[in-house]
């Protein structure tokens, strides 16, 4: 089915044939169309419209959540998981955030700011720091950057118990880096904003102890 997609030069959105048009063009039974929809639906690669019939779906990359997610924790106490996919994250992140220094506009800087306000007057909170990301990511020219960095962050969040709890300094440290990282971003400096968000990946590694 994923030939006949391609072959069709089928878009998202677009109309797939109907369930009777399947099975001849396939040449397979009404089961085995039934299951291979089901399968790409879980995938996201096609949806099911009622009223519609079946369309060519997103294939967004949230799927993939669970699977990074069990991969987190499966592990058990090394968190050697854990820690795979915050490396991939961490590459990521500091590579993009020097293409983004000087490119953000004052809104979007302000909103970051009121951010680490936001982290910085609670205990740190998961939402808002996601939201910094986020907002970090939205004016990339590369949709998979923001939904793998989101899809990571799920799979983060998921195996959040692993880290210790932050203490005043550990809090006031995350705040300042994330500061910093909109503080280079705000003055057009790449080399900084690179260096900022790679000190704030090894704060991470420091409260999962691989920094020992």
């Amino acid at each position: 089915m994923l030939e006949l997609i391609h072959d069709r030069g089928l878009r998202p959105g677009d109309l797939m044939p109907t369930e009777l048009e399947l099975i001849e063009l396939l040449g397979v039974s009404r089961n085995s169309v039934r299951e291979a929809v089901r399968s790409l639906r879980a995938l996201g690669i096609v949806d099911v419209r009622h009223g519609h019939g079946t369309v060519v779906g997103e294939a967004s990359l949230h799927v993939l959540s669970p699977s990074l997610a069990f991969r987190a924790v499966a592990g058990g106490d090394d968190l050697v998981g854990l820690r795979n996919l915050i490396e991939v994250r961490e590459l990521i992140e500091v590579g993009v955030a020097g293409r983004l220094a000087g490119e953000l506009d004052e809104s979007t800087l302000d909103r970051m700011d009121a951010l680490c306000t936001a982290m910085d007057e609670t205990e740190l909170d998961p939402e808002a720091d996601r939201e910094f990301h986020r907002l970090l990511y939205a004016r990339v020219d590369n949709s998979l950057i923001g939904q793998l960095v989101d899809v990571f962050w799920d799979a983060y969040r998921t195996a959040h118990d692993a880290l210790s709890a932050p203490g005043p300094a550990e809090k006031a440290e995350t705040v300042r880096l994330h500061s910093a990282i909109v503080d280079a971003l705000r003055a057009g400096d790449a080399a900084a904003a690179r260096e900022a968000m790679a000190a704030h990946f090894a704060e991470i590694d420091h409260r999962l102890g691989f920094d020992g």
